[in-house]
């Protein structure tokens, strides 16, 4: 590369910078964040590398505070509320996320026949770990932070192969087994005591930047099951209360209350005959 090459390039570079509407924390630091809290929250496992003694909860409660104080400072200029505003309403917030996450530990505790006990499900479900950062971006989300609650959500994505977008609607009970591959779009609203299998997609069946603002992922109604690898596409599409959805299906429409949706496959087993055995082959 020559002089005036690099030259031009890093110009261009300087433009495209001074282009750019946000500025972000690092990858890592929301990553660190959401596993600190949720630690918080439930100290149930111990780095056997950490020597020092624990802290106390509120100046651990506090540096939680200043850690995400820390996240959104590159956000401010995009922001129309304060800093310190920001941190009260996201915080204010932790008890009902702690209640929430708690019923959550106990719906998987309660349904999954592996589960051992509730420590087990907090310290090693994905599912879990997936529901707990989406319940805090949640909150990040309404309280109008930009960026930072996807990127929590993405953080739990690629932990967990599990991708829930921070402004899906999500009631309590929640609960998510194996989980590996469930998608939930933006506009999706789940109710309560809801199950998800792994591969299950809630979508949308157009994808247009058009259809921003408008509702574009399924209403799940209270009490449904939803096997694995079944699709559930469409703004329009309610599954309603107390339904059963079966693995693989393939769903763009309403389906009334105390439904049994099941997707038909034919398998066929034949028996391979044997040719016979001729004299003198031998």
């Amino acid at each position: 590369m020559t002089v005036n090459t690099q030259n031009a390039f890093l110009e261009r570079l300087v433009q495209q910078n001074e282009m750019y509407k946000y500025k972000l924390p690092s990858r890592q630091d929301p990553g660190k964040f959401v596993q600190q809290l949720i630690n918080f929250l439930f100290p149930i496992s111990k780095d056997c590398q950490q020597n020092e003694q624990p802290k106390d909860i509120s100046i651990a409660y506090a540096d939680l505070r200043k850690k995400l104080g820390c996240m959104l400072e590159p956000l401010m200029p995009q922001m129309e509320a304060g800093k310190e505003d920001l941190l009260d309403c996201v915080f204010d917030q932790i008890p009902a996320i702690y209640e929430m996450l708690l019923n959550d530990a106990r719906s998987i505790t309660d349904n999954d026949p592996a589960s051992v006990s509730i420590e087990e499900v907090i310290a090693l479900y994905p599912g879990f770990m997936a529901i707990a950062t989406y319940r805090i971006a949640h909150v990040m989300a309404l309280a109008k932070i930009p960026l930072l609650p996807r990127m929590l959500t993405e953080f739990a994505h690629s932990q967990t192969g599990i991708d829930i977008h921070p402004n899906a609607v999500i009631g309590h009970s929640f609960f998510i087994d194996h989980g590996t591959g469930i998608v939930i779009g933006e506009t999706t609203h789940i109710g309560n005591n809801v199950k998800l299998y792994q591969g299950v997609t809630l979508g949308a069946t157009h994808v247009s930047k058009s259809l921003a603002s408008r509702k574009r992922h399924p209403t799940i109604e209270d009490n449904v099951v939803v096997y694995a690898n079944a699709t559930i596409l469409g703004g329009d599409t309610v599954i309603g209360h107390d339904s059963i959805i079966g693995g693989n299906a393939w769903i763009v429409r309403s389906v009334p209350p105390h439904s049994q949706v099941y997707h038909q496959s034919k398998v066929e087993v034949r028996q391979q005959m044997t040719p016979a055995v001729t004299e003198g082959s031998l």
